[in-house]
């Protein structure tokens, strides 16, 4: 089983590729044309960002796959699955991209296509789970000291609500500079240190994550140079979905997830009031991050704040273990 050297090894091997990546892909997608579209009805002080080059979660994903390999063979099945998953849903956001950029469809993919793509992926998961893993059906509680419950013919479309659920709140958390990067590197810390603990072989793909986003991060803090589009944003959905679900800890994503499901819940809240009393609206702008904006918080407190949220969530995940 892999060591924390073997860890350190993929968090410096993917910032390594990562850091080089970017600078060589970045003036590529700016000669592309390849910028951000900004909605008119958003914050104000998000126009600036139009035309700022996206799809740079092809640069997250190459530097994950590329750091992952070396990992990856000897059997690690697991995280050949996670590999898989990650990618196909990367696959789907870089579709999703390439309309809204490339095609100039300002909506990209509809939100039926999306789901389907993401169903196919989840479906793919699932059959290996079934075939090639003895995983079965059970799931940790979390505070329980490690009891298990099973969830039986449930567990099928628990997991399709597991994974498609946790890959659109990572979409909807991506909408402030490094906010998406730096949150979901800390939940990928969580997840490397646990797999360590379960003595799962998937740690070394969860530190690749970490050491991608790392280097990511020196070019999408604020003020960004590059935006992860949905081609990052659903591959790391994809990442953080999948390796919950192979460590039996999905119910675990509403500890070290917390913000992810805000994003999400907030927006639900959001789009349900404001249908029930024709007008009204609970939040000044959803997903939330965008109500802290409103309420006059600077964007990079705003991702501050969210990223100290997520250090301390993930603090009470290791004693939820």
């Amino acid at each position: 089983m892999f060591n924390i050297e073997s860890n350190i090894y993929a968090i410096l091997l993917a910032f390594v590729i990562s850091v080089i990546l970017c600078p060589l892909i970045i003036p590529v997608l700016r000669r592309l044309k390849f910028g951000q579209n900004v909605r008119d009805d958003g914050p104000q002080s998000h126009l600036v960002k139009a035309g700022t080059p996206t799809m740079g979660g092809v640069m997250i994903v190459l530097a994950f796959a590329a750091a992952s390999l070396p990992f990856i063979w000897n059997g690690n099945h697991d995280a050949k699955a996670v590999l898989l998953i990650t990618v196909g849903y990367g696959i789907v956001g870089f579709i999703d991209d390439y309309i809204k950029v490339v095609k100039k469809r300002s909506l990209g993919l509809r939100a039926w296509q999306k789901i389907v793509f993401q169903l196919i992926v989840t479906g793919v998961f699932y059959y290996y789970i079934y075939s090639s893993t003895d995983l079965g059906t059970s799931i940790y509680i979390p505070f329980t000291d490690g009891k298990e419950i099973d969830l039986g013919i449930i567990y099928l479309p628990f997991l399709l609500f597991v994974m498609v659920g946790t890959v659109n709140s990572v979409n909807l958390t991506d909408g402030l500079d490094g906010l998406a990067s730096g949150v979901t590197a800390l939940v990928a810390v969580f997840f490397m240190i646990a797999a360590m603990m379960l003595g799962s072989g998937i740690s070394p793909v969860c530190a690749a994550v970490v050491g991608a986003l790392l280097g990511f991060l020196l070019f999408n803090s604020y003020p960004a140079k590059v935006f992860m589009g949905d081609t990052g944003s659903l591959a790391l959905g994809g990442f953080v979905a999948s390796t919950a679900v192979l460590l039996k800890m999905p119910l675990f994503l509403l500890v070290v997830g917390l913000i992810y499901v805000c994003e999400s819940l907030s927006v639900i809240l959001q789009v349900g009031y404001f249908k029930l009393t024709h007008g009204k609206r609970i939040f000044k702008m959803a997903p939330i991050h965008h109500h802290f904006e409103q309420c006059g918080f600077k964007e990079t407190k705003v991702v501050a704040m969210f990223y100290i949220v997520t250090a301390i969530m993930c603090l009470i995940g290791y004693l939820a273990m």
